[in-house]
C-alpha cells in the first residue's frame, strides 16, 4: 500500500516522532510506502508532497514543529477541494491517509471518510481538549513550558513587588492554565470553562500579597469576566471560522492595579508554548501513536483515531474526537481554588 502522511492545524512538539514511528514501523514491518503531504490538507489539495522514507524521519524524534510543514487550510470552504484531493490522491497513487491534527483536522479527516477516503487519524493539540483520549501529545510539553516560565516570574515578582498576569494558550478549555498554574503556585487560575469575578481576583491577589508573597495569575486566553465577553483581536476568521483571541491578559492587569492600588504586569506566553523540543511524555505518546496508527490502517481499521485511555493506545470513531471538545471537569477545578489567594 502507499500512503500519505500530514499534519494540520498548529505546530505542536511530538508531530515528527508520529511521522518517524509510521514511517519506520511502515516500511519496515509492512513494506509499504509513504508520501509526505506538505503543509496540512492543502497538500492533497495541490499535490504538494516531499520525500517519507527511513533517511528523511532519521534525527526527528527531538526536534519541534513538523517536517512536512502545516497550515490551516479547510478543503470543504475551497469550490471543489474535495474533488482536487480525490483526483491528487488517485493521481499519486494514494491508498489511504494518515491525518495527524486537532479538531479542524480530524474535523476534515472525518468528512473525507465519510466520502470513502480511508484514512486514520492521530490526535494532536497543546490544549487537550480532543475528546475521547485522555492526553494529546504536547500538551505536557506547553505545561513544563509555561510552568518553568512561571517559576522565573515569581523571582521578578518578588523583587518588584508587583503582580503579574500570565496569559497561556486555551480557546475553549483551560487545561494548560489549570496544570501550569497548579505547578507554578499560582495565586489563582481563570479558565474558559468558569467565568470569573474581578473582585474575587482582587482579593486573592490582596491576599497574597498581605502573606509577603507577589502573587501570580494564570489566565488563559478564551477566559471570560462574569461581567464582559471574550477578548478577541478583530473580527477575521480563520479558515475554520475562528477569531482570533488577544487582550485579555492586559485587560485583566489593568482591573487588578485599578481594584488594588498594586503595579501589575502581563506576561502573554503565547507560540512560545508551542515551539522546542518535545518533553519525554510527549516523544513517548507521539511514538506509540504513530505505531498504533499504521497498524490500525494494516488492520483496515479505517475512519478511526488512535487514543489514549489508561496507560493503553486504542482505536476510538473519528467522529467521537471531533463532536465535541473535552472541557475542564469542575471538580478538578474545584480541587485548584483551594489554593487561590
Amino acid at each position: 500500500m502507499r500512503f500519505g502522511v500530514l499534519t494540520g492545524g498548529g505546530d505542536c512538539p511530538g508531530l515528527n516522532g508520529v511521522i518517524r514511528a509510521v514511517v519506520r514501523k511502515g516500511i519496515k514491518e509492512y513494506g509499504y510506502e509513504f508520501v509526505g503531504f506538505r503543509d496540512g490538507w492543502k497538500g492533497p489539495l495541490e499535490g504538494l508532497t516531499m520525500t517519507l522514507d527511513l533517511p528523511a524521519t532519521r534525527g526527528i524524534l527531538p526536534k519541534g514543529g513538523t517536517i512536512l510543514g502545516s497550515s490551516r487550510t479547510n478543503p470543504f470552504k475551497i469550490d471543489g477541494g474535495v474533488e482536487k484531493i480525490q483526483e491528487n490522491l488517485k493521481k499519486l497513487g494514494i491508498d489511504a491517509l494518515i491525518a495527524i491534527g486537532g479538531e479542524d483536522t480530524l474535523g476534515v479527516a472525518t468528512k473525507l471518510d465519510a466520502l470513502g477516503v480511508k484514512v486514520i487519524g492521530v490526535p494532536k493539540t497543546i490544549d487537550n481538549d480532543l475528546n475521547n483520549t485522555d492526553y494529546t501529545f504536547g500538551f505536557d510539553t506547553s505545561v513544563n513550558i509555561a510552568m518553568e516560565a512561571i517559576d522565573r516570574l515569581h523571582t521578578t515578582a518578588e523583587s518588584h513587588h508587583r503582580a503579574l498576569v500570565v496569559e497561556v494558550m486555551g480557546r475553549h478549555a483551560g487545561w494548560i492554565a489549570l496544570h501550569a498554574g497548579i505547578a507554578g503556585g499560582a495565586a489563582c487560575v481563570l479558565i474558559p470553562e468558569v467565568k470569573f469575578s474581578t473582585d474575587k481576583v482582587a482579593a486573592w491577589v490582596n491576599s497574597r500579597f498581605a502573606d509577603g508573597f507577589a502573587p501570580i495569575i494564570v489566565i488563559a486566553e478564551g477566559a471570560i469576566p462574569q461581567d464582559g465577553d471574550m477578548k478577541i483581536k478583530d473580527q477575521t476568521l480563520d479558515a475554520f471560522g475562528h477569531v482570533k483571541l488577544s487582550g485579555i491578559g492586559d485587560w485583566l492587569a489593568q482591573e487588578i492595579e485599578a481594584k488594588t492600588g498594586k503595579e501589575t504586569r502581563t506576561v502573554v506566553l503565547g507560540h512560545i508554548q508551542r515551539g522546542g523540543t518535545p518533553t519525554a511524555f510527549d516523544r513517548v505518546l507521539s511514538t506509540r501513536f504513530g505505531l498504533a496508527a499504521i497498524t490500525a490502517a494494516h488492520n483496515g481499521d479505517w475512519g478511526k483515531m488512535v487514543a489514549l485511555h489508561g496507560t493503553k493506545i486504542e482505536t476510538v470513531p473519528l467522529e467521537s474526537a471531533t463532536g465535541e471538545l473535552k472541557l475542564v471537569d469542575p471538580s478538578l477545578y474545584a480541587e485548584a481554588q483551594v489554593f487561590f489567594g
